[in-house]
């Protein structure tokens, strides 16, 4: 009797691709590679967005360049479990109008890819206010006495 279960792929090579878009990506790379690495109908959540489709997911990626200049990812590890991968980054971003300082905005990632290899879950986890609005001028000083505040 022969097992008709099919095996969960290998998404070891998807995982690798991901890594090296992520720590390569320029503003062309996200027009036109994002086909290769997610789903047409993948959803991808942050703090700020929540969106569902390829043709949503990349306008959050060439926006970026907009918002920030010399925007980078490193990765810092990855995890790969079945279908189910967990990395961790820094953003490694300059400030257009407030700090010329580069600036780092840790956080991690978990990715569900489907059979063919393709990310159809993307869930961003990093502290908004920790990691952007404390950096902020006016915003930062609000949201540093807010923590002081909260941790009396």
């Amino acid at each position: 009797m022969s097992d008709s279960t099919n095996p969960t792929p290998d998404h070891t090579a998807a995982l690798e691709r991901l890594v090296l878009f992520f720590e390569t990506l320029t503003v062309e790379s996200a027009q036109t590679q994002l086909s290769n690495i997610y789903a047409a109908d993948a959803s991808f959540k942050d703090p700020f967005n929540e969106v569902r489709g390829l043709t949503a997911i990349t306008p959050l990626f060439t926006h970026m360049f907009v918002q920030v200049e010399n925007p980078r990812f490193v990765i810092d590890t990855h995890i790969l479990q079945g279908n189910q991968a967990f990395i961790t980054w820094d953003f490694l971003f300059h400030m257009k109008r407030y700090a010329r300082d580069e600036q780092c905005i840790r956080g991690a990632t978990q990715l569900r890819f489907n059979d063919a290899g393709l990310v159809e879950m993307h869930r961003d986890f990093w502290d908004a206010a920790e990691e952007l609005y404390e950096k902020l001028p006016v915003l930062g000083s609000l949201m540093r006495a807010l923590k002081k505040i909260a941790r009396k």
